[in-house]
């Protein structure tokens, strides 16, 4: 017999599975949006160019080529697609400290156990990627977590690539809901449901919380960092729901990745 606490906290975790899938479709439609405004953008500028090789006949190539050169930042911006080359030394510790409006929160990373999460981190925090983004999401019925990493800020945003999934077995075995402990304080990475499509979203976890062993844990916060998500937490749902834009909003202004 289910009791109705272990039905709501299924009722939970199969929410949360699908806010990450939607998130997941709005990211595609994103990108299909993206490559047809990028052909767009390349059949102009190539008939702009055919207009004026036909118009100046012998005219200056490299005239040529600079009216071309807006085509190229589609192609551009799909390196992005690529994940980070591996800088960091996976022998070592790092922590991720965010700089919030509602307090700070220090992440210590082991980068042995999920190497390819620690180094994308790195790689973006280094950018700036994570700075000025808020937290947008906060679940407190049946699910504990606040979600950040977004820089759209719907849900939807990433990096434009993804990283292998890792340390799934570091909480231990699932039982027989399929689900594992993430302890209070735990930090792990977002995904669509789907293996190995993590990319900048993460969240953290304010009170023990069950969840399909599938999403990457790979950090811990700090006693003051898990305080001040347990405040946030607290504070609820802006619209007074069980999962949705915390009321106290959560707005990261400086994130940093350091080796210890």
């Amino acid at each position: 017999m289910v009791s109705s606490d272990q039905r709501r906290r299924q009722l939970a975790r199969e929410k949360f599975e699908r806010q990450q899938q939607r998130r997941e479709e709005g990211r595609r439609r994103t990108r299909i949006i993206t490559l047809v405004t990028a052909s767009v953008v390349a059949v102009a500028a190539i008939a702009g160019v055919t207009a004026y090789v036909a118009r100046d006949g012998d005219g200056d190539r490299s005239e040529t080529a600079a009216k071309a050169s807006p085509a190229a930042s589609p192609s551009a911006s799909t390196s992005a697609s690529a994940e980070p080359a591996m800088k960091i030394d996976a022998k070592a510790s790092y922590t991720m400290s965010l700089k919030t409006n509602q307090g700070d929160i220090v992440i210590t990373m082991d980068a042995a156990k999920t190497p390819h999460t620690v180094n994308s981190f790195k790689s973006l925090a280094d950018k700036g990627y994570f700075d000025g983004t808020k937290c947008h999401r906060l679940t407190t019925q049946g699910i504990f977590v606040l979600q950040c990493g977004d820089p759209d800020g719907n849900g939807r945003g990433g990096p434009g690539y993804t990283i292998p999934d890792e340390n799934l077995t570091a909480l231990g075995k699932a039982g027989a809901d399929s689900t594992v402990t993430f302890p209070a304080g735990t930090v792990a990475m977002a995904n669509t449901g789907q293996e190995h499509t993590g990319g900048s979203q993460f969240f953290l976890v304010y009170k023990d919380t069950q969840l399909s062993p599938t999403y990457t844990p790979f950090g811990t916060m700090d006693a003051a960092g898990l305080k001040t998500v347990e405040k946030v937490g607290a504070g609820g749902v802006a619209d007074g729901g069980g999962d949705g834009a915390p009321k106290k909003a959560v707005t990261v202004s400086k994130a940093t990745v350091d080796k210890k």
